[in-house]
């Protein structure tokens, strides 16, 4: 019984080293990767590639009862500057409407620029997507409609890597162009709580494809 016990100690204990160095093997993968995507997120972040195109597309981002939030703001004045500069003769505001909210992202974004003096027929709107991806697909969808095969994306320095690999695999011919005015200050915690979350989501894009 005893050299039976002993023989089922020694198959065990290299077992659980096996064990310990596949996970730490796994470990360490992650790692790597999530800082290698970390660098992609970045450097796509401190490029503005503005260049004409057929249209800007502006992702959206939370609205307060029927006006912007600040983030959504600061990407719409930076688009209305795109625009205003002769980059796109037409604008797509994206973003459905979030839980228990009544006014979708797009419709907000489409006011307010509006009221900015962008004329009606020069801002089209989806107001379907509840995700990056899903916003993309319609404003892909709409350029199709339009025979439009080149965008100007604006949205978040830390979203634009993501954004331009999405619409790219849906056949867009796409230039970034990041919002610096938004409140979501480069270098701040809340900035790094973003960087951490949009490797999680590119992460999953590159996976799961959605």
């Amino acid at each position: 019984m005893r050299r039976a016990s002993r023989t089922r100690q020694r198959r065990s204990v290299p077992l659980f080293r096996l064990f310990s160095v596949l996970v730490l093997a796994a470990l360490t993968c992650t790692i790597v990767a999530a800082l290698a995507l970390g660098v992609l997120i970045k450097r796509q972040a401190g490029r503005d590639e503005a260049r004409p195109s057929d249209a800007i597309v502006v992702l959206g981002a939370a609205q307060w009862d029927g006006k912007p939030s600040p983030v959504l703001q600061a990407r719409l004045d930076h688009a209305f500057d795109l625009y205003a500069a002769g980059f796109a003769p037409k604008m797509i505001v994206t973003g459905g409407v979030g839980t228990g909210d009544e006014y979708s992202e797009g419709e907000v974004a489409r006011q307010y620029l509006l009221h900015k003096g962008v004329p009606t027929a020069a801002v089209l709107t989806e107001n379907r997507g509840r995700t990056s991806f899903e916003s993309m697909e319609g404003a892909t969808l709409l350029m199709q409609r339009n025979g439009w095969h080149s965008a100007l994306l604006v949205s978040d320095p830390f979203h634009m890597f993501r954004l331009k690999r999405m619409a790219t695999d849906l056949g867009v011919q796409a230039a970034t162009s990041p919002t610096r005015t938004s409140p979501i200050l480069s270098g701040s915690n809340e900035e790094r709580r973003y960087m951490a979350r949009e490797v999680a989501s590119l992460a999953d894009y590159l996976i799961f494809r959605r």
